[in-house]
């Protein structure tokens, strides 16, 4: 049945264009040609008897929502003022990352200074390379802390970044600085201090289990 439908479509396109499109006989000649090109192509790689398999979506439903939360946390802005970043959150919380980026894009191209949407964009980048450190999220890290040199979220996000990627060493440097630089009444002090000692401990760990192995 669906070779009588490929031969019934093709003689229909060559009517169709020998007769509506008034081609010359040469290029009706050609037009059969490529149609005939067409067909065999068809019945070399087709296969009409194999049922459908659809391939699932990259990106899986169910992102991370409690990233969104903590940069919010950490704005020195107001993000919900900034259709951009509410459109974008709402894709990172489910998941789709790559959408969430291409949004703020748009953000950051009509507002290089937007230095929320330039965080967000590193962290979706973060989350879409699960947790890898891409070389486009170090520059949208940088991007976003060269806009707003006190917003803590770069350096605290950057941190976060590069201890998922094991450079534990550049996370602790960047997060010791930024507390150096925290105020003490800052409502995200205590959770940087937090994780700050987690990382400590995590170094010293490794330090003391590769003290331990042999030579």
């Amino acid at each position: 049945m669906t070779w009588v439908l490929v031969i019934l479509l093709a003689l229909a396109a060559f009517l169709a264009m020998s007769l509506l499109l008034r081609k010359p006989r040469s290029g009706r000649e050609a037009i059969g040609a490529a149609l005939l090109l067409g067909i065999a192509g068809y019945a070399a790689q087709s296969h009409p008897d194999l049922p459908g398999s659809p391939t699932a979506a990259r990106e899986t439903v169910g992102g991370n929502p409690a990233v969104v939360a903590a940069r919010k946390k950490l704005s020195t802005n107001s993000p919900a003022a900034d259709k951009w970043l509410v459109i974008a959150d709402a894709m990172a919380r489910n998941g789709q990352y790559a959408d969430a980026a291409t949004v703020l894009r748009g953000a950051v191209e009509k507002d290089p200074k937007n230095s929320d949407a330039w965080l967000a964009m590193a962290n979706a980048l973060v989350s879409h390379a699960d947790q890898r450190l891409s070389p486009a999220a170090i520059l949208a890290f940088r991007r976003a802390e060269d806009a707003a040199p006190n917003n803590p979220g770069p350096p605290f996000f950057l941190g976060l970044a590069l201890a998922q990627s094991g450079r534990l060493q550049e996370a602790r440097v960047l997060w010791a600085d930024l507390l150096a630089r925290t105020p003490p009444d800052a409502p995200w002090r205590a959770d940087l201090t937090d994780k700050l000692k987690q990382l400590d401990e995590f170094i010293a760990q490794q330090a003391a289990a590769q003290a331990g192995q042999p030579r």
